[in-house]
């Protein structure tokens, strides 16, 4: 999107997933490495945030947050293509066991994280 290349869209934009911010999984290696729940070594959990976003909402938060660092943004359009066949419309994580057997509590909702890349990337990339 900041290069003006084409953004895609399968289907309508309105397919969802638990998008989760990096750190939230930073979080979970740690308590994973550092537990000393027994019940916990060698499990699989699911780390998430435990919440749903389209990825129109998604593309959304991007684009008002990088807007006024890029004008060309304010009118940002993407391009929708057909949904993928196989795909699933709707997921949402359960991360119960996470929580249960480490103590996993997201840190980060999807928002959080998009304003702390957002810093790295004013931080880093805008400010060098």
């Amino acid at each position: 999107m900041i290069q003006g290349n084409e953004i895609y869209i399968n289907g309508t934009g309105e397919t969802s997933r638990d998008f989760c911010f990096v750190g939230n999984v930073v979080q979970a290696n740690i308590l994973v490495a550092t537990t000393e729940n027994n019940e916990a070594i060698n499990q699989v959990c699911n780390i998430a945030v435990h919440a749903r976003t389209t990825l129109n909402q998604l593309l959304e938060m991007i684009r008002t947050r990088l807007a006024p660092h890029h004008g060309h943004f304010k009118e940002f359009k993407p391009t929708y293509r057909d949904f993928r066949q196989g795909d699933i419309m709707h997921s949402h994580a359960d991360i119960t066991k996470a929580e249960t057997l480490l103590g996993y509590q997201p840190t980060h909702k999807i928002e959080e994280g998009l304003d702390a890349a957002l810093e790295w990337y004013r931080q880093n990339i805008l400010l060098s």
